[in-house]
């Protein structure tokens, strides 16, 4: 296995559905399941390595509902239909190009605090 190039977590049938509608959620997750096996991104011997996928229940960002967090670069997107799941897997996850206007909240990694 060549690593992990992506993360996406999607908040797609929320238990307490504050933000969006769970319905477009769970359309929007069958389709980023589908994606992520179609365009081969699962595939161990990726070079730019695997693109990972989970289900979240909440990802704590409730404005804008369906909301898909990518990581490491850390970019939540909201408004998540299954139509903008193909965009963002195929512009930002396989092209590098983020979608600025869809961009909701940005959460890059830290570095660690030294010990003391």
């Amino acid at each position: 296995m060549n690593g992990v190039q992506h993360h996406l977590l999607l908040c797609a049938t929320p238990t307490k559905a504050l933000c969006g509608d769970p319905a477009v959620g769970a359309a929007s997750w069958d389709r980023l399941k589908q994606l992520v096996r179609d365009l081969g991104l699962e595939d161990s011997a990726r070079p730019r390595g695997v693109v990972l996928r989970t289900k979240a229940d909440c990802l704590r960002v409730c404005c804008e509902g369906p909301v898909l967090l990518i990581w490491p670069e850390g970019i939540t997107y909201g408004g998540v239909t299954p139509e903008r799941i193909e965009r963002i897997v195929r512009e930002h996850v396989v092209g590098g190009v983020p979608i600025e206007e869809w961009i909701v909240r940005r959460t890059p990694f830290s570095r660690p605090l030294p010990p003391g």
